[in-house]
């Protein structure tokens, strides 16, 4: 197992990713298909983004991708893992690469939406709910959630 920076090439993929892991959900596929605009992955965002593969036997089962919302400020745009995987530690794996990564960087802060059916997974890693969007879909929000860095947030 591997996690390396995503090519341009892999955007296809990265999008079948997206659009099965948030089926797993229970969404229908007329919704999926609803949502298929902000479930692409276009050449163009793996280009402009840090996007990171998770590889397991040479096959990308997972990834995340992250940009700067402003100088001291990351947003995790997306985490998703193929529904195969989920629930078996490799959401895990992905998180713990991508906030080292943040360690090592100037970031301060950490923001992100959350799926709803996610929000307990960032919260076991320190992510707090600071407010929610309301989607198109009734009654449904996504929750904006906030981590923050101080020096000893990581210490092993």
């Amino acid at each position: 197992m591997i996690i390396k920076k995503a090519n341009p090439h892999d955007h296809k993929i990265l999008t079948e990713i997206t659009k099965k892991s948030k089926a797993h959900w229970g969404y229908s596929e007329e919704q999926i298909e609803i949502w298929s605009q902000f479930l692409t992955v276009s050449k163009e965002y793996v280009e402009t983004k840090s996007v990171y593969n998770l590889i397991v036997d040479n096959k990308i089962i997972g990834y995340y991708s992250f940009f700067h919302e402003s100088e001291n400020t990351i947003k995790l745009d997306n985490l998703f893992v193929l529904p195969d995987f989920i629930g078996k530690g490799f959401g895990k794996i992905v998180m713990n690469d991508f906030l080292v990564r943040m360690k090592n960087s100037d970031a301060q802060k950490v923001i992100l939406n959350s799926e709803p059916n996610a929000e307990d997974f960032y919260i076991k890693f320190g992510f707090i709910k600071v407010g929610q969007i309301e989607t198109s879909m009734k009654d449904r929000y996504l929750p904006i959630m906030e981590l923050n860095f101080n020096e000893d947030e990581f210490d092993d």
